[in-house]
């Protein structure tokens, strides 16, 4: 046997190319979102509120007239990029194609940035008025802190707090025909198993809901995602009920994790330019092939009766 053999040897590479763990584009798009088109920077979208019948007073009166009430909501687009470049000589000294994974990694970029748009639009401000200028935040009365009635320094999701959070949409009267939607992260789903208070048969429905045998839960559809904020501050909250604003209670900033549920069509994705991916050689940069991606979005809060914050404590 030759002593100079091992200069023969060589070095196996797979083909396939493996994307590292990631959330693969967007995952509320397809979540009851009211999905709408746009042509020019901003776009208004008109909305028409509850009105009150008069009771007739006599025979042949006058015919009442009743002013409804018209308000409207504004979405701006925001542009998005990604871009690429694959050398000549790259391809050369690969054993694969990169321009492939580059362009699926960048569309599942892109759906993440569309997951942003709505978390932001749900959780922060709306926009109305004629023409946009009119800040509207959501409001504190539509904000709900995990409780268990005892503990003050926060909890995390538990069965008490989602009868609670059900409670609230049926009492705001959010049409019965409109599905529900909980955005939440992994560690509510954790923290709904480790729920004492379960009853057998809602502990049965959890670890089915853990397991992905199903997806929703007291009428919620549950939607999970680690792309949700935690609070800026401080949350106080009421011990008993989990309104936030006041009481006993308080989640720290640095514990909190905003997550929050709404009804089909409650928040609007609308679309000036969806995700468009083009590959070419740039000139400009020895005739390297580039993949680019772009879209141009904008989101908002339709109405707040229908969205909820819900501030979960993770400890």
């Amino acid at each position: 046997m030759s002593n100079q053999i091992p200069v023969s040897h060589v070095r196996q590479y797979s083909s396939n190319v493996f994307h590292l763990s990631q959330q693969k584009g967007s995952v509320l798009r397809g979540e009851g979102i009211r999905i709408e088109s746009q042509q020019g920077k901003s776009k208004g979208y008109d909305r028409i509120g509850a009105t009150a019948a008069i009771k007739k007073a006599s025979r042949h009166g006058d015919t009442p007239l009743i002013n409804s009430e018209h308000s409207r909501r504004t979405v701006f687009l925001e542009d998005y990029e990604w871009a690429d470049l694959i050398d000549d000589q790259d391809k050369i000294r690969m054993i694969w194609s990169p321009e492939s994974p580059y362009a699926e990694a960048a569309g599942y970029a892109m759906g993440r940035s569309m997951d942003d748009e709505m978390i932001l639009a749900a959780l922060g401000n709306a926009f109305g008025g004629t023409d946009g200028a009119t800040s509207v935040a959501l409001p504190t009365s539509q904000k709900l802190a995990c409780f268990d009635g005892t503990t003050t320094t926060g909890v995390g999701l538990n069965t008490l707090t989602m009868r609670k959070l059900k409670q609230k949409f049926d009492a705001n009267e959010v049409f019965k025909d409109r599905k529900r939607y909980l955005v939440h992260t992994s560690y509510q789903l954790y923290d709904l198993l480790g729920d004492s208070q379960a009853t057998s048969s809602d502990f049965s429905t959890i670890k089915a809901l853990v397991a992905g045998e199903i997806d929703t839960w007291l009428g919620f559809k549950f939607v999970m995602t680690e792309r949700l904020p935690r609070s800026a501050s401080n949350i106080t909250y009421t011990i008993t009920n989990g309104i936030v604003g006041a009481g006993t209670g308080t989640i720290t900033a640095a514990a909190s994790r905003r997550c929050f549920a709404y009804a089909d069509k409650a928040i609007l994705l609308s679309i000036g330019k969806d995700v468009k991916a083009r590959m070419g050689e740039r000139a400009d940069k020895s005739y390297s092939m580039q993949v680019y991606l772009c879209m141009s979005i904008g989101s908002t809060r339709m109405e707040e009766a229908a969205v909820v914050e819900l501030d979960c404590a993770e400890v």
